[in-house]
């Protein structure tokens, strides 16, 4: 590749480490990417945020093809992830601490199994308060971290196909895919509703976006390595 290529338009399937957030990612590629060629400027966008405690397919896009963008982001997505029953958080996962406990000996494979079949097809979704979701003028998580009280609209999203991986108390492995839009963070805690209990989401993992696997996606360090290494 190219200077002229990546000004043109490519799209890079990077495999999102955790505690990075996507925009670090984007912002990693476009420094590398001028470091390279010495430009000046860049344009560098990414398809899809993925939470800094989630890892997995980011698609990066740059030059012309960030028009794209939308498009890529329309697609369907494929996650594996943990919920872990018996404790909920604000921000439905690890970024907070567990706010309230909840007794799990009630739970079995069987309630597990008739508890997804609420989560098939076009659901009702409230996205976390701790999410980028703007309101006011403010994304979600700064009203959240302000200690102020907002009502969030619950919105349609669809989910293609939800499994069962594993299931040893308390964590249940699930694969799910679904639509543009849909929190995992938010299945996780309304399963552990429709449980009778509380559940967190304790692992995320993005495996596809429309026909892109994770399986073909580089790391950081692969890319700036293949970078360094182009004529």
């Amino acid at each position: 590749m190219t200077e002229e290529d990546f000004k043109n338009g490519q799209v890079l399937l990077i495999d999102k480490p955790l505690k990075w957030t996507s925009f670090q990612v984007v912002n990693k590629i476009r420094w590398e990417i001028k470091q390279r060629f010495n430009l000046k400027k860049i344009k560098v966008g990414h398809a899809g945020t993925l939470d800094p405690l989630a890892s997995g397919l980011l698609i990066i896009c740059t030059g012309k093809f960030t028009k794209k963008i939308n498009e890529f982001q329309a697609q369907q997505k494929e996650y594996t992830g943990t919920f872990t029953l018996g404790g909920t958080t604000p921000s439905y996962d690890l970024e907070t601490e567990i706010n309230n406990t909840f007794s799990t000996k009630h739970i079995n494979t069987k309630l597990v199994q008739e508890a997804v079949q609420h989560f098939i097809g076009e659901i009702e979704q409230k996205p976390p308060i701790f999410s980028a979701i703007k309101k006011d003028g403010k994304r979600l998580y700064e009203h959240a971290r302000a200690g102020e009280i907002v009502q969030i609209k619950s919105r349609k999203v669809s989910i293609h196909s939800f499994k069962i991986l594993n299931f040893v108390a308390p964590n249940i492995n699930v694969e799910i895919s679904c639509s543009k839009g849909t929190y995992i963070r938010s299945i996780a805690h309304d399963f552990g509703i429709a449980l009778k209990s509380g559940a967190h989401l304790s692992q995320l993992r993005r495996t596809k976006i429309g026909d892109y696997n994770v399986k073909n996606a580089e790391t950081i360090e692969e890319f700036i390595a293949r970078l360094n290494l182009l004529q």
